[in-house]
């Protein structure tokens, strides 16, 4: 690489600090990112440190490394580095992500981090502030690629989201197709709400962002309003006209699934068939499920009687907690955790997936358990919707499918760019790897 590594310990590159105690209630609505040991945790009007800056966990999270490019308010929960010595902020960013903070934490019942123990630390760093640099703006490209696809895919899943909530819970085509046929004018005992909605959409439609839909789609939408015999449905019980009023268990195969003896090796060792549990879920922004954390062996599938199930199966997370959702892109079995839903009368997967995300608070309310909340299949299978034509739900499935494969597509590369930055990091960190190889 051209430049001198230098041998040295961590405090001889940087020096860290405790951050701040600052209660939530002595906090003032502003822009200044509070940091915590687990990451931004708050916004105050001050701040204690000038960016750019790097914190990392002193109690609570360990482990945990945080870049700053505005001015920030570290916590007592953290430390933060004071003095960067004449070395790149970004490159001590990455430097101390390689740390083992494990070895530096003491023996209390809460263990935490003591800045002079690991101020010991031996690291190995460039003498060459251009070095440094380099070094850090590879890594850094890699983590700006992957925070680009994250967002793409945050601004596909609203897309989703919101489509589905113009098209079957605020029945937007059906609305104006009514409006069009003068269906309110002809109804005089229609609930507030359904009007309320009515009039909105008339104001909308004159206003010159209005853009409707074209003529072939808005003619798969009824032009009607119909009272079903469940209030708590539509409009105050005023559905589309022609849709029906199904049970979830009328229109889904629903299935769930369990785990093998993990005390039997013979179920588990060398598997290479997934093997998926609600952890897998966990934090995930993506409605996708790629991969899985484990893996089973074809005598541990054998003892699930739900099988492996097939790709493009809706999974719904039935307990601890209720409300993970995910599209599997991959076969897989599933735990006890689960309630999938591997097949549709009339319906797809991808209008599944948004009746579940639209209805989450109502599946959530129909939980039961005393140590925590489950939704049991029977429970679920009584829950009521509306399904609409098979047009109009084919066509959602085609525009929000196109979106799930875009977001499908920059997971996969999150991955493969999330695994490259954890090879490359340790390695550029120390010289191992020149920069430009």
């Amino acid at each position: 690489m051209g430049s001198k590594w230098i041998e040295c310990e961590l405090g001889d590159v940087l020096e860290l600090k405790r951050g701040y105690d600052l209660p939530k209630t002595a906090r003032f609505e502003g822009r200044t990112p509070v940091v915590s040991s687990s990451g931004v945790s708050g916004f105050h009007n001050e701040s204690k440190v000038t960016a750019p800056g790097v914190v990392t966990g002193r109690y609570g999270t360990i482990g945990e490394v945080f870049y700053l490019d505005t001015d920030f308010w570290p916590l007592n929960t953290t430390l933060y580095v004071r003095d960067f010595k004449g070395n790149d902020p970004l490159f001590i960013y990455y430097l101390l992500k390689t740390l083992s903070y494990s070895d530096y934490t003491d023996k209390a019942a809460v263990p935490g981090i003591n800045r002079n123990h690991i101020h010991k630390a031996k690291v190995k760093i460039p003498e060459s502030i251009d070095c440094q640099k380099k070094i850090a703006q590879k890594l850094r490209n890699l983590d700006n690629k992957v925070l680009l696809n994250r967002q793409i895919n945050l601004t596909l899943e609203i897309m989703a989201q919101t489509l589905f909530k113009s098209w079957f819970v605020d029945f937007d085509p059906v609305i104006d197709n009514a409006l069009d046929a003068g269906f309110f004018e002809q109804n005089a005992e229609l609930p507030e709400e359904l009007l309320h909605r009515a009039e909105t959409r008339r104001k909308l439609r004159a206003s010159a962002d209005y853009i409707p839909l074209p003529d072939a789609l808005r003619q798969q939408f009824p032009a009607a309003f119909e009272l079903c015999s469940e209030p708590s449905l539509g409009l105050r019980g005023w559905v589309p006209q022609t849709w029906t009023v199904n049970t979830a268990g009328d229109v889904f195969t629903v299935k769930g699934g369990s785990t093998p003896s993990t005390a039997n090796p013979e179920f588990w060792e060398g598997g290479d068939i997934h093997w998926t549990s609600p952890k897998d879920l966990s934090g995930g922004s993506d409605k996708i499920l790629l991969t899985t954390e484990r893996k089973i062996t074809s005598a541990g599938l054998k003892k699930i009687t739900s099988g492996l199930l097939p790709i493009e199966t809706v999974l719904m997370s039935s307990r601890a907690p209720v409300g993970y959702l995910a599209l599997t892109k991959i076969s897989t079995a599933i735990n006890q955790g689960y309630i999938a839903i591997t097949d549709t009368k009339e319906l797809s997967p991808e209008f599944t997936l948004y009746w579940l995300d639209s209805n989450m608070d109502k599946i959530k309310s129909m939980s039961g358990g005393t140590t925590f909340a489950e939704i049991s299949k029977k429970t679920f299978r009584g829950i009521q919707l509306i399904k609409p034509s098979i047009a109009t739900v084919d066509s959602f499935s085609v525009m929000v499918g196109s979106y799930l494969s875009k977001i499908t597509k920059n997971a996969e590369e999150c991955s493969t760019l999330e695994n490259l930055r954890e090879y490359l990091l340790p390695k550029l960190i120390v010289g191992e790897l020149e920069v430009n190889s």
